[in-house]
């Protein structure tokens, strides 16, 4: 099949001027897409130069673009005396927030029982054994990639850093040649496959299956990781960078301290070693089921049958039992108490907060731009660029991801703008699927100063700030480009 491009659904009617509204600049298409403009540019300038919270930037610019389009108050905010109406900022928020905090919640505390019980040490230290010390760089990308899938990025970093720095003590080697393959890993789980919020979000705004998101998160991501994989092994032996001794001695006390505080409340056995199969066996449920339900309802014709896989296989259903088997298997089958579960579970809940506030006010903007017809006016003026629907997800991706920092923002905002440019396309769900592919791509693009992960990566593996862009960001950008390729030349199939 040829590519999709913009200009393949007929130009929209101009969208007539809202009225009533509390401030109007311009009428017609010249003026929305001004707003439009001009609304992107007060959230960069918010989010890069004033510093403002994302969710904070995220829900004034909102406000604003439709103000500034000719919503009327009682559209954006609804009125005190009619309490069953929606407004546009309740339907936005509640609408995306509805399909994704569930499946964000429970995929945290999964990543949480998986990291305390120590899931991601076991799994490692036999993936380590299986390769080998001559593929260590290889175990260490093994190792983000499967632990990458249920723990959030800076997790991962978190809980794998000390094994990184144990194997380039023992090597002698530059660090760089075990922490870039392990982030390659982990970067490529959190922005192509379910449960992140990155792609569950988009999934929420484009309807798109979560089965499909893992179909193409995979195909897209497998071949990028690869890609990601060979030029950590370039600059790991080009650029020398010493194990981080702070690192190690903090590590080194945290062990102690957790030895002696079990030994305060007279704890004195050995908890028993978690096994690998276990660690595949949870990670891997939701994954089979979700991916079961997607295919019957292509595979099989209504019945009793279908009907059970897919209730299995909805990602509510499917990350709940992941949940409860690790409850079980890592938690009370080792001598965990209810109370330890309980507490390591609403702990890892306390950083969500954030994530979901943000992806929720991505939901009101794309709402905003909707209801406004700036969205409209958009795919209008798009549709003169003669460019693939998917080229622009990407390209947009890409300028807000190096333009203000955050995947998770670049992510939102971009789908807010590209919904409305398959709308009515009668476009299938793998197609859909590699959109959201490419603007995930997008969205890790060159992360650099403005960027959390950066500092994260520079910081915790002690990397210079020079050698960080060298390693880092490049490798970010390989990954970003190699997945975007290979969603751009599926989507000719689809």
């Amino acid at each position: 099949m040829l590519p999709t491009f913009v200009a393949a659904a007929p130009p929209p009617a101009e969208p007539p001027p809202h009225t009533g509204g509390l401030l109007t600049l311009i009428d017609g298409t010249a003026g929305l897409l001004t707003v439009a403009v001009l609304g992107i540019a007060l959230l960069l300038f918010l989010i890069i130069k004033v510093r403002l919270q994302p969710f904070v930037a995220l829900l004034a610019v909102s406000i604003a673009v439709g103000l500034a389009a000719g919503l009327s108050v009682t559209e954006l905010f609804g009125t005190v005396q009619k309490s069953d109406a929606v407004s546009m900022i309740e339907s936005g928020m509640g609408g995306i927030l509805g399909h994704v905090a569930i499946i964000i919640g429970l995929g945290t505390m999964l990543g949480a029982i998986l990291e305390v019980s120590g899931g991601a040490e076991v799994l490692s230290s036999r993936l380590l054994g299986l390769f080998g010390e001559k593929r260590a760089p290889l175990a260490m990308g093994m190792t983000g990639l499967i632990f990458g899938i249920p723990v959030f990025f800076d997790v991962g970093i978190f809980v794998l850093a000390p094994i990184v720095y144990a194997a380039a003590k023992r090597s002698g080697k530059s660090i760089l040649l075990y922490a870039m393959p392990l982030l390659a890993g982990l970067s490529m789980t959190h922005a192509f496959l379910p449960p992140h919020p990155g792609p569950v979000a988009a999934a929420g705004l484009f309807n798109v299956s979560l089965g499909w998101i893992i179909v193409m998160g995979l195909v897209c991501g497998l071949p990028a990781v690869l890609a990601a994989w060979a030029y950590s092994t370039w600059i790991g032996n080009r650029l020398f960078v010493p194990v981080p001794q702070d690192m190690l001695e903090a590590t080194e006390e945290a062990k102690a301290a957790v030895a002696a505080d079990r030994a305060a409340h007279g704890d004195t056995t050995k908890e028993k070693p978690v096994a690998l199969t276990t660690v595949f066996t949870i990670i891997g449920t939701p994954l089979i089921l979700i991916l079961a339900a997607t295919f019957s309802s292509i595979a099989l014709d209504e019945s009793t049958l279908r009907s059970v896989i897919e209730f299995f296989g909805h990602p509510f259903v499917a990350l709940t039992i992941a949940l409860l088997l690790a409850y079980y298997l890592l938690g009370i089958r080792r001598g965990w108490t209810r109370k330890s579960l309980e507490q390591v579970s609403t702990a890892s809940l306390k950083p969500v907060g954030n994530i979901l506030l943000v992806v929720g006010a991505g939901g009101v903007f794309g709402a905003v731009l909707k209801g406004s017809g700036i969205a409209d006016a958009l795919a209008d003026a798009f549709n003169g660029m003669g460019l693939p629907v998917i080229v622009l997800a990407y390209l947009i991706s890409v300028v807000l991801r190096v333009a203000q920092g955050s995947a998770t923002v670049a992510i939102v905002a971009t789908a807010g703008i590209v919904v409305p440019l398959v709308e009515g396309g009668g476009h299938s769900q793998p197609f859909l699927a590699l959109v959201i592919m490419a603007i995930s791509a997008g969205s890790i693009f060159a992360s650099h100063v403005n960027d959390g992960g950066f500092w994260i990566v520079s910081k915790y593996f002690g990397i210079s700030e020079r050698d960080t862009l060298k390693s880092w960001t490049v490798l970010e950008s390989v990954l970003s480009v190699a997945g975007f390729a290979v969603a751009a030349v599926l989507s000719l199939f689809f």
